[in-house]
């Protein structure tokens, strides 16, 4: 049986940063990387975008070329599963009948796409947008000739695709059963700017409208039927309907958690030697006012790799990262920065219709976050109201003429 001094689980960007993050700070011993990914780490958030329209190869997504992990003396088992955990005997059994040991273990395993439920669910034709092979599925069929698509769900993803979908030349249908798109991560403000963008491209946008079931013939979709009875023909299916976080094993071996697993400030489990981060981890998060939270986003991969890393190394460092997100659909470049959840009042700053403005939000009169589409320079000075939750009153914030960086 092989054993190394830290084995991570998972090649995304929480993995991949895990392990950089632990040269850089002198690691010198064995480090092993388990994925059920059959690729090499790679970005993911370039998958509904700019691999998905095939504007960027897959070696221009990869997070470090391949050979930098052999260089690194990083060994990689792809396309893996670990079955089960031992936190006692320090062993993962892996889906190949192998089984390793280690000194320290970094859960980085990210989710799985929620999967559809309803009847017809299992047809050909249905994706999900989460690996380069649901990907690569999907641009089969749009090469072979497939030209309706029906996207279930409205957040990033959804979106996302849905703008590309449009770009390639599809008929796109969203259905969202929320009365807008964005409801989770935003405000009214832009999701109302959002939604018009997408009809104004073309989009058929169906708000508060759910997915009754998928049709198909010979084992392929042939369209889907909403909860209201209405009929809608295509030959490809896209669900963006979030994830579910791949803990089993780690709950499995005693871990505490429900909406993933529970890690503290260094992103220890309630495992011994045990590290969880990325998706997968839920903790206390100072921007949501320390509620216990899980926070999908490359950023949160990424720091909180660096932040188990320099644990193991023996410099504990509280997670105490400034969250943010970013999105790209047509010509529109959404940046946030902060957490919305639990806003009571917003600022619009700037004029949607020029295509270029913010909105602010407020709890109790503090910023606690900004969304800024096509406006980098309020993205970057708004990040230092966040951090100090500056109280500034509204009026000065919507005055486009003062910028943010003289309102600290």
């Amino acid at each position: 049986m092989d054993h190394f001094d830290v084995v991570i689980v998972g090649s995304g960007h929480g993995g991949a940063q895990a392990a950089i993050a632990l040269r850089q700070n002198g690691h010198e011993d064995t480090i092993l990387m388990v994925s059920r990914d059959r690729n090499p780490p790679y970005e993911r958030p370039p998958l509904s975008k700019e691999y998905l329209a095939g504007e960027k190869p897959f070696e221009r997504i990869q997070i470090r070329p391949e050979k930098f992990w052999a260089d690194k003396n990083v060994e990689l088992r792809l396309g893996r599963n670990v079955n089960e955990v031992d936190p006692v005997a320090r062993e993962l059994s892996l889906s190949d009948d192998t089984s390793v040991t280690y000194r320290k273990l970094i859960w980085a395993a990210g989710g799985d796409a929620r999967r559809l439920s309803c009847a017809g669910s299992d047809l050909d034709g249905i994706h999900y947008i989460r690996t380069r092979r649901d990907v690569d599925a999907l641009k089969a069929e749009l090469a072979a000739g497939a030209r309706r698509a029906v996207i279930v769900g409205g957040g990033y993803i959804g979106l996302e695709a849905a703008a590309v979908l449009r770009k390639l030349g599809c008929a796109v249908t969203v259905i969202e059963m929320q009365d807008r798109v964005l409801a989770r991560v935003a405000g009214a403000e832009l999701s109302d700017f959002y939604a018009a963008q997408h009809r104004a491209h073309g989009v058929d946008l169906r708000l508060s409208t759910g997915l009754e079931k998928v049709e198909g013939k010979d084992g392929r979709v042939t369209g889907v039927v909403t909860d209201s009875g209405e009929a809608i023909a295509c030959e490809i299916v896209i669900a963006g309907i979030g994830i579910v976080p791949s803990v089993g094993p780690l709950i499995a071996a005693g871990a505490a958690g429900t909406a993933g697993v529970d890690v503290d400030s260094y992103c220890r489990t309630t495992l011994d030697d045990i590290y969880a981060i990325g998706d997968c981890a839920t903790h206390a998060n100072p921007y949501a006012d320390n509620a216990v939270i899980r926070l999908e986003s490359v950023q949160n991969a990424n720091d909180m790799a660096t932040t188990a890393a320099k644990a193991i190394m023996g410099d504990k460092q509280d997670y105490h990262a400034v969250p943010w997100f970013w999105s790209n659909q047509y010509d529109l470049r959404l940046q946030t920065v902060g957490i919305s959840a639990g806003y009571d009042a917003t600022v619009l700053r700037g004029d949607p219709a020029d295509g270029k403005f913010s909105v602010i939000y407020l709890k109790e009169g503090h910023v606690i976050a900004l969304d800024c589409v096509n406006n980098t320079k309020d993205y970057v000075q708004g990040r230092k109201l966040v951090m100090d939750r500056a109280e500034i009153a509204p009026e000065l914030l919507a005055d486009v003429d003062v910028p943010l960086k003289q309102m600290g």
